[in-house]
């Protein structure tokens, strides 16, 4: 059986897609099969991952006949993968060089551990590549191999499952699966760290995660279908009422699902302007279920913002931000200011 098995969801980004495959074709390390799952594109992803696959051996196309959305295409390839370790890749994004050779190193020197993490860049159309803002993590020093209760930080990074090389071993223990709906990377995540007993850090950044001048992020496109969210954190909670081992990390969780609510209806062009006092009903409803004892709200002004939202308080919560946006004004005019 190969060693990794690198996971690519292809839907409508037939700009993008040979770069992507490129980048993992190229790696050093060979030994990989290279899983495409076509989730009915209407354009020609389809054909080039056929080609890909007549032309090299590594490469697996899957053709869905319908189309299931990121996280339903992810588990179809997951299904069919053999590697020991598995590795997701969104089709617009592409791994740096020699990524697969320091990953298969570093799960060595740390005797195969449940899950490995390693860090990403931005990548700009006008070509600047941008380390992300949680570079630090990696570099702190620390024991090669740990639980979470060694590193907590780790659940400061953001939620995605492009980072990680995760043991196939561990994911079929764990029972792990994607969602539907959008978010769908935080049920798998969470869980995924929370349970995992040997976790590993590599300091590389592994992805160039493509920023679009416009267009092509689903995430930044305005629709009913952010309020997924609520449901996939309850999906998040559900797990941890399973597992009364992980109580502990309850208020650590909670916390960054208000971070990540707040971040969901305060980005531009997420929440549709109509929507946006339901938004913090449901905001209100859920976190009054699902709040913790023993919860501290972060410090400072997102502590503020988070407790308004928390509770549902829309008028005070929009006129908070109104005024925060008026002294980043003001401080941008008058040096000093705050």
């Amino acid at each position: 059986m190969p060693r990794f098995s690198v996971i690519v969801p292809v839907y409508q980004v037939e700009e993008y897609l040979a770069e992507c495959l490129d980048s993992v074709l190229t790696q050093s390390c060979a030994d990989f099969e290279l899983i495409a799952v076509d989730d009915r594109s209407p354009d020609g992803c389809g054909a080039l991952l056929d080609a890909a696959a007549r032309q090299d051996g590594r490469v697996r196309v899957l053709h869905l006949p319908a189309n299931v959305g990121l996280g339903r295409a992810r588990n179809a390839g997951l299904a069919v993968a053999t590697g020991d370790y598995v590795v997701f890749l969104d089709s617009d994004d592409t791994l740096t060089p020699g990524l697969l050779a320091a990953v298969d190193a570093r799960l060595r020197s740390a005797a195969d551990p449940d899950v490995l993490v390693y860090d990403y860049a931005r990548t700009y159309w006008d070509g600047r590549v941008v380390r992300s803002a949680s570079a630090g993590v990696f570099s702190r020093p620390g024991p090669e191999v740990f639980d979470l209760d060694g590193r907590p930080d780790l659940l400061d990074l953001l939620m995605v499952v492009w980072n990680k090389a995760y043991r196939r071993g561990y994911l079929d223990e764990q029972g792990l699966s994607f969602p539907a709906g959008y978010y769908e990377d935080t049920p798998w995540t969470f869980p995924a760290l929370l349970a995992a007993g040997r976790i590993t850090l590599l300091d590389l950044v592994g992805v160039h995660y493509r920023q679009r001048r416009q267009g092509g992020n689903i995430l930044a496109t305005a629709s009913r279908r952010h309020f997924d969210v609520f449901d996939q954190y309850d999906r998040v909670f559900a797990f941890l009422d399973g597992r009364p081992d992980l109580a502990r990390w309850r208020p650590v969780v909670y916390g960054r699902m208000v971070h990540h609510l707040d971040t969901v209806v305060s980005r531009p062009g997420r929440i549709p302007p109509g929507d946006r006092r339901e938004y913090f009903r449901r905001a209100a409803e859920h976190c009054a279920r699902l709040r913790p004892a023993g919860y501290r709200p972060a410090p400072g002004a997102e502590g503020v913002r988070t407790e308004l939202l928390s509770r549902g308080r829309y008028l005070t919560y929009q006129g908070v931000r109104v005024l925060a946006r008026g002294r980043t004004a003001a401080a941008r005019l008058v040096p000093g200011t705050r």
